[in-house]
């Protein structure tokens, strides 16, 4: 996945850069908007992260000058103005995502992986992790070639999981992205759906392919992981 970090605070666009390319992610940097006008219009994204108040070209205008010739790059606004009509237009402008400054840099991650996941969806319909498949499109499970009968939240976690395989996914990140925030982060309803999600898939594998690591969160693998 590349990603276009644009911040004109050289020092936050740096860290920002260097904590998702720690998260496997090709960055590329731009610390204004005439510089970032010119290298996304030669240059291909999967998620763009733009500040709004930048010199020489204000971010609002490179967001409006992208979306005239790309309506599939995603965008996230990252910005100071945190007003709901600052929100309201940037969203209507063609961002897909607005988090406000100051911000913790995990829900930065959580928010690009939301964004990077819709990509990957919409790129791979079928999601293969060991024994089990998942059709995004058609929305069903299978483990060993059988099909099994998830409900809605079920398969939505499972989902998430599988698309984010490689690191450990906490609680918070799925009220976020599977319950968009309508539960809070005491609520026994995430434990109760992962326990029988993992009761389904053990009985159809054999084992149990969901890890719980103590304080980071939920992993999927295979039998020999």
């Amino acid at each position: 996945m590349r990603i276009l970090v644009v911040e004109d605070e050289k020092e936050l666009c740096e860290s920002i850069a260097k904590g998702l390319r720690l998260d496997g992610y090709e960055v590329d940097t731009a610390f204004d908007g005439e510089e970032a006008w010119e290298i996304t219009s030669v240059e291909s994204y999967d998620l763009i992260i733009l500040d709004l108040n930048l010199p020489k070209m204000d971010g609002m205008e490179v967001l409006k000058n992208i979306r005239k010739e790309d309506n599939e790059t995603s965008i996230l606004i990252l910005s100071a103005r945190g007003g709901l009509k600052d929100k309201i237009d940037g969203l209507d402008s063609g961002a897909n995502d607005y988090l406000c400054k100051p911000f913790h840099f995990e829900e930065l991650e959580a928010r690009v992986r939301s964004l990077t996941r819709r990509r990957v969806v919409q790129n791979n319909l079928i999601l293969e992790c060991g024994e089990i498949s998942l059709d995004t499109k058609a929305r069903t499970v299978s483990a060993k070639g059988s099909e099994l009968s998830l409900t809605r939240k079920e398969l939505s976690i499972l989902e998430y999981l599988m698309l984010h395989r490689d690191c450990p996914v906490s609680q918070e990140e799925l009220i976020n992205h599977v319950w968009d925030g309508s539960v809070d982060s005491f609520s026994n309803s995430i434990r109760v759906h992962i326990s029988a999600l993992r009761k389904k898939l053990k009985a159809a594998l054999g084992y149990d392919p969901i890890i719980n690591r103590i304080g980071q969160g939920y992993l999927i693998g295979g039998e020999s992981e």
